[in-house]
């Protein structure tokens, strides 16, 4: 990676900005019910500290649209991550405010400010230059480190970088590694596994893997528009009926290009969307009126796991079924299991496929799963993440 890291710069007695990202879930009593994102800044975090720099946290929560809602503060967050250094995580009231200045204006080496929720000031998702500057007022040094977040040219993100030196954290850089060593030199065969709700929220992936992959294996809810696409009744299943043209464009694309596309041979149907719905196995061509397919069937899971036990390499996109009700997890259980015993380069990208497979238990057995969402889906597209693109050159 060409670009400057924190071990490229002097943070000693530096005041350093880090951009993280804190968009963690909560519950209804505001407790995090997955720490996974804050777990994954501390190597960063404490690297910082203990180079003695003075540390200044940023990141958002939620979708609070340029509005001050106290359920999307990160008061949780400065509590978690009080209790993760074993030191005070102080939290300031607002971002560039007076609350802000105050706290970080007189701060010792190894001291540590969280800023609330930048997005509560609608000029960060505008960009705007002066709450760019703003931030970077605050600080001598920008350390950017929220891979969920460098899809978006922010204020926190971009436009801050234009008024201090810039650098990576440990987590983007491990990022960047992992998912450019998996798409651009994988051991084979390869095989990209991908799934969730709609074609259209995966095309672009799709389209740039199908000129990298030896194998690519289709599931979730996705599936049924390409059954449709190919003439066969789908019940109550979701179906992107505009995208029928598009499901047959890729299955064209992939025999153009040599690549071996599954699709389901079976589906698991059920009666109604709940938990407890009745449900049965039929084949892909026999799914009937008033039922809806909701994960991949016995003999595909077989087909699939027999497929994914000869790949080098796996990048998986999307769970294969309805993974939030148990009845229906077990396709995308058994592949996770699958993939967890083989020897294999095995990446996860997508925030719902990162859940599916924390959720199962298997996160340690898999070498890397993204923190970025929608972010690592851009970078699989090829596509230039405004984030990165920000950080200084060496």
């Amino acid at each position: 990676m060409n670009k400057i890291t924190i071990k490229d710069i002097d943070v000693n007695g530096k005041k350093v900005l880090l951009r993280c990202d804190f968009n963690v879930p909560l519950d209804e009593n505001r407790n995090i019910t997955d720490k996974t994102r804050i777990l994954a800044s501390l190597p960063t975090i404490k690297y910082l500290l203990e180079n003695n720099s003075k540390l200044i946290l940023c990141s958002h929560l939620g979708r609070p649209k340029g509005e001050v809602k106290k359920e999307y503060s990160l008061e949780p967050v400065a509590k978690e991550l009080s209790a993760q250094l074993g030191k005070e995580v102080k939290m300031a009231s607002d971002t560039i405010g007076e609350s802000a200045k105050e706290l970080t204006s007189n701060m010792e080496n190894g001291d540590v400010v969280l800023l609330e929720n930048v997005r509560f000031d609608k000029r960060e998702e505008e960009n705007n230059d002066e709450f760019s500057k703003g931030l970077a007022d605050l600080a001598d040094i920008y350390v950017n480190d929220a891979f969920g977040s460098a899809h978006r040219a922010h204020s926190s993100t971009v436009g801050v970088t234009k008024f201090l030196p810039s650098a990576c954290g440990f987590l983007i850089e491990k990022e960047l590694k992992a998912l450019g060593d998996g798409l651009n030199n994988p051991e084979r065969p390869f095989m990209a596994i991908v799934g969730g709700k709609k074609v259209s929220d995966k095309i672009g992936p799709i389209e740039a893997l199908l000129e990298k992959v030896d194998v690519l294996l289709i599931g979730g809810a996705m599936a049924y528009t390409f059954f449709k696409s190919m003439g066969y009744e789908v019940g109550n299943s979701f179906c992107e009926l505009d995208k029928l043209g598009l499901a047959r464009k890729i299955m064209e694309k992939a025999k153009e290009k040599g690549v071996k596309l599954l699709l389901p041979v079976d589906n698991k149907i059920g009666k109604e969307f709940d938990p407890n719905t009745e449900s049965k196995n039929v084949k892909y061509t026999e799914i009937p009126d008033g039922w809806e397919g909701f994960d991949i069937g016995e003999e595909t899971i077989k087909i699939y796991s027999e497929e994914l036990k000869k790949a080098k390499t796996v990048i998986w996109m999307g769970p294969l079924g309805l993974f939030e009700f148990d009845q229906f997890a077990i396709g995308t259980n058994t592949i996770a299991k699958v993939l967890a015993d083989i020897d294999a380069v095995k990446i996860v990208g997508g925030g719902d496929s990162a859940a599916a497979i924390t959720k199962a238990g298997l996160a340690d057995k898999f070498t890397h799963i993204s923190t970025g969402g929608s972010a690592s889906l851009e970078f699989i597209e090829g596509k230039v993440l405004p984030g990165i693109e920000a950080i200084n050159y060496k």
